[in-house]
């Protein structure tokens, strides 16, 4: 009895770690097959990059886009905006999503703090600008926004000096 009890016991054993590889394989196949694309993902975020730039620039140079008739280069503007929105939703259906944390706390998780900006309307901590635009990949991140961060006013002394907790010149 005691020798089937330890058969028992192996075989028990034995059928549980089967069922974790199963387990572990399975979930390492579904990851695989959700972040497969991630290295692609990050090459084509530097098109998207560039179609957002090539819009901001025609938005503020718009009458610098003319066409040789003489006709306002809406049409190409409006087309790289329709490119670049077809991008962005190839991108989502891949599970591919943008960050857009304006206004939203300082999240190290999914942002990149470039600089902060004293400002009395926003409490300190809270995203006023983006650098440039963050995504995620399932619940992944792909690329972290890079924003700019709110900070309280410097408070001013007594001697003419401002108390901003540092030596550091901002204003160069």
């Amino acid at each position: 009895q005691a020798e089937a009890a330890s058969l028992k016991d192996q075989l028990l054993r034995a059928l549980a770690e089967t069922q974790n590889v199963r387990r572990r394989a399975e979930r390492e196949r579904a990851d695989t097959s959700k972040y497969a694309i991630a290295n692609f993902a990050r090459d084509v975020l530097t098109v998207a990059d560039n179609l957002r730039r090539s819009i901001d620039s025609a938005a503020v140079g718009s009458s610098a886009i003319t066409a040789d008739d003489g006709t306002a280069g809406g049409a190409l503007l409006a087309g790289i905006e329709m490119t670049e929105r077809d991008l962005l939703a190839s991108l989502e259906r891949h599970g591919i999503r943008t960050i857009s944390p304006i206004g939203e706390k300082f999240d190290h998780n999914f942002h990149q703090a470039m600089f902060e900006v004293e400002t009395p309307d926003q409490e300190p901590g809270t995203v006023v600008q983006m650098v440039q635009t963050g995504y995620v990949i399932g619940d992944r991140l792909l690329r972290p926004a890079m924003v700019g961060i709110a900070k309280a006013p410097a408070s001013p002394k007594g001697d003419g000096t401002t108390d901003s907790g540092s030596n550091l010149d901002t204003e160069a």
